[in-house]
């Protein structure tokens, strides 16, 4: 009776979740495009319904709802959908809309779709051979030809997920903890006055100018050629059009040249007007800065800049000595204060409680940032034409980046509450994977650092003349 109580609140909460799956794909990736395949909004709505449905499970791990043989079971449930949806489902259909668009394989692009899978399954599972995924006492190691897993369970398929997901999540964190405070501070925002608009506004009307002067001159040039030919000596036979092309009469416009003289004027247009929106954009944002929310956002700046340093910083030491956290940061972190102060506090009650909140955050904060960012990718790439396989891809990305996120989020929870997660998850090398996103983040972040330090210095309005 119990394990009927539990499955239907976990029904409930998936059919939430698949609702509000269903609903962002209607209302924001597909709002200005025509739904033609229903099949893309199931898979979206699904990937999304079972990636939520993970965090659910972490958090009832925390607060001990349900019982354990429920969780374990919708544990298992869980993660076999997730990995059916990213390794057979979603490569499948991408490789069968994108052959789909060839008119030459439209007949047959039902096998060319099983090619483009198969190969997928070949590089997916060859990703697995590099990295020390699986302990050395099970599963595959091709080094020595020993298998004591099936090639489909649960550690083979969540293994090389894993290794997708955690880069991507490394990339994004990286790029994250570099642009938030860059982005939020006013200490980095550039110098712009109305004058330096000005002097722009004037070069980009100046320009502007410049094309429609040449541009009347080309439309008078061809006039008059137009009216010449007609009237007088037509060029005649193969010699007659190689002299009409080669030489021009006296007081004539070389049109070539002058045409190619507005082609460059009208990409250094395109590019004053970008600056110039550039330029209204940051003096919109320091006015912004001055506002009460702006200064909350530059003090929230501050703090970001403090946490990216640190981050670096340890990231830094874990990959040079090795070092991968055996306890919780939230266990540690109260362990250390309480010995400091000498004071009587129960550790394992307030681990606890503050674990719970820290996982919520980072699962609140994990879900509304990937959506945002969703979107905005999708809104920059996709068309008509290419939606379905971009919004596929997206769930492809959404699903690995949430199944490694519980990888990582496991070592965020106290020891006793990880027992089912780990037993579910199998024989992984953990500690391969926090050692990995502390590599991939420490690129990220120091090349973010890179490109950001380089996109101010190319400020527009610091190579402007009045």
């Amino acid at each position: 009776m119990s394990f009927l109580i539990d499955s239907s609140i976990m029904v409930t909460s998936q059919v939430f979740f698949f609702g509000f799956g269903w609903l962002f794909f209607m209302r924001q990736l597909f709002k200005d495009y025509e739904v033609r395949q229903y099949v893309v909004q199931v898979i979206f709505s699904v990937t999304f319904a079972f990636s939520c449905t993970m965090f659910e499970l972490i958090i009832f791990e925390i607060l001990g709802v349900l019982s354990s043989s429920s969780r374990y079971f919708h544990w298992k449930l869980n993660l076999c959908v997730i990995l059916l949806i990213l390794v057979f489902m979603v490569p499948f259909y991408i490789g069968y809309f994108i052959v789909s668009t060839i008119r030459l394989l439209h007949r047959q692009r039902l096998l060319f779709s099983c090619g483009l899978w198969l190969t997928f399954m070949y590089f997916f599972w060859k990703l697995g051979d590099p990295f020390p995924i699986l302990s050395p006492k099970h599963g595959y190691i091709p080094n020595n030809g020993i298998e004591s897993k099936g090639i489909l369970s649960i550690e083979q398929l969540i293994s090389r997920v894993g290794v997708i997901g955690v880069t991507l999540m490394a990339l994004l964190s990286g790029f994250g903890a570099v642009n938030c405070p860059y982005t939020y501070m006013s200490y980095f925002l550039r110098n712009v006055t109305d004058t330096d608009i000005l002097v722009l506004e004037r070069r980009l009307l100046q320009t502007m100018d410049m094309i429609i002067s040449k541009k009347k001159r080309i439309a008078m040039a061809r006039r008059n050629l137009f009216q010449k030919g007609d009237v007088n000596n037509k060029p005649s036979g193969f010699w007659g059009m190689i002299k009409s092309v080669t030489t021009s009469a006296p007081g004539s416009e070389n049109l070539t040249l002058i045409q190619q003289e507005v082609d460059a004027l009208e990409e250094l247009s395109r590019q004053l007007f970008l600056e110039t929106v550039d330029l209204y954009a940051t003096k919109e944002r320091i006015e912004y800065s001055k506002t009460f929310k702006g200064k909350y956002f530059n003090f929230l700046g501050y703090f970001f800049s403090i946490y990216c340093v640190w981050k670096i910083f340890m990231a830094t030491i874990n990959i040079v000595f090795d070092r991968v956290g055996k306890t919780d940061p939230v266990t540690r972190g109260i362990e250390i204060t309480v010995n400091y102060l000498g004071i009587q506090f129960d550790v394992k009650f307030w681990s606890q409680h503050i674990s719970f909140i820290l996982v919520g955050i980072i699962i609140v904060t994990s879900i509304r940032g990937l959506l945002i960012t969703l979107t905005k990718f999708f809104y920059a790439i996709s068309s008509s034409k290419s939606s379905n396989v971009i919004v596929l891809l997206l769930a492809q990305i959404m699903g690995m980046y949430f199944v490694s996120s519980v990888l990582l989020i496991r070592m965020s929870m106290p020891l006793e509450y990880r027992t089912i997660i780990t037993e579910v998850l199998g024989e992984l090398q953990f500690n391969f994977y926090h050692r990995w996103f502390d590599v991939i983040f420490l690129v990220s972040a120091l090349s973010s650092i890179l490109f950001l330090y380089l996109a101010h210095k190319q400020a527009p309005e610091k190579h402007m003349t009045p």
